[in-house]
């Protein structure tokens, strides 16, 4: 296991004014893929010595053997740090983890473990960091997905740009930069429910865009599935947007006035046309129309009691179940 002193020696050595950027690697089940991960990410950070690197692992409760082999990767790596969390807490609190446990770094570049996100854009993320953005986000040119899946991002980002209190990049991704102004801020969020990159473009600060070509996967299967997806877009949309309450009233209100105007019409023709209708009728009109108004606000609201629920028992976001590379505090 590295010694944490060691990497201290090393930032002697090489000088400890460099600029400190880490590379935070979110990581479930990926233990095929981290070793030419590093290899690559290697590549492209040995050009850029202006600057000492440091990798956070993020083991999400992995069940392979992808903490032995990041325990491996610190032994021969001193700028390698290794973060097991407990159990599977999912991705976006795995990027917070890495995130709150980056120590003083000038610069913070999230990426996915599973070769996706391509290590030689970092040198790009870079380039305009230098340029005094303070935030860097890459989205892909295309997207290798299902009609299904596509149809469903591009609904996404309709309802949560359309709707919400942030503007999300179409194709953009969780692969990123964020400078040390920019990384203060974002330590600052305390929401449990989250979704990391809207949380980051919500921020503002000066911003700009990369492109890439997102490679296949080539190992492992990806932890996306459909359910995933459908949850994070949920959570994401009643995070950002109060335009699921807003909808219920409407449409209350409008059931309300339709159900005004057809008793209405019902009471005219019954009294000037002779149309008799039966009481329960006039039941089954009024009953029908208000109860649906009632079972669609207790379903949206107690999405947004969910989130009140999770937020107010303030349970630890993530539990590190072992560390290397890290100073005990």
């Amino acid at each position: 296991m590295a010694n944490p002193s060691e990497v201290k020696v090393h930032r002697l050595e090489t000088g400890l004014k460099k600029p400190t950027i880490a590379v935070v690697v979110p990581a479930y089940n990926e233990s095929e893929n981290l070793k030419p991960l590093l290899d690559l990410v290697n590549q492209t950070t040995e050009n850029l010595s202006n600057y000492y690197w440091e990798y956070i692992f993020v083991d999400d409760g992995s069940t392979d053997n992808t903490w032995e082999l990041i325990d491996e990767l610190s032994q021969t790596d001193p700028r390698v740090k290794g973060l097991r969390l407990s159990r599977n807490f999912g991705k976006e609190i795995a990027l917070t983890a890495g995130l709150e446990l980056a120590g003083d770094a000038d610069a913070l570049i999230f990426i996915d473990a599973d070769l996706q996100h391509p290590p030689h854009v970092i040198a790009d993320l870079v380039a305009q960091w230098e340029q005094g953005y303070q935030i860097v986000v890459t989205k892909r040119e295309t997207i290798q997905y299902s009609m299904a899946r596509k149809i469903g991002a591009r609904l996404f980002y309709f309802m949560l740009n359309r709707f919400s209190d942030i503007k999300l990049q179409s194709r953009g991704t969780d692969f990123r930069l964020v400078g040390r102004e920019a990384i203060k801020v974002l330590k600052t969020f305390e929401e449990r429910t989250r979704f990391f990159r809207g949380i980051i473009d919500w921020m503002g600060f000066k911003k700009t865009f990369v492109t890439f070509a997102a490679p296949d996967r080539t190992k492992g299967e990806s932890a996306f599935k459909l359910s995933t997806l459908t949850q994070m877009a949920i959570n994401s949309f009643t995070t950002f947007s109060l335009l699921p309450l807003r909808v219920t009233g409407w449409l209350g209100l409008t059931v309300v006035s339709l159900s005004i105007a057809v008793l209405f019409f019902m009471v005219i023709t019954q009294f000037f046309f002779a149309q008799v209708y039966t009481p329960l009728a006039y039941f089954i009109v009024f009953n029908t129309l208000l109860f649906g108004v009632v079972l669609a606000a207790l379903g949206l609201i107690a999405l947004y009691i969910g989130h009140i629920h999770t937020e107010v028992i303030r349970r630890p976001l993530y539990i590190v179940q072992d560390r290397i590379g890290f100073e005990d505090e």
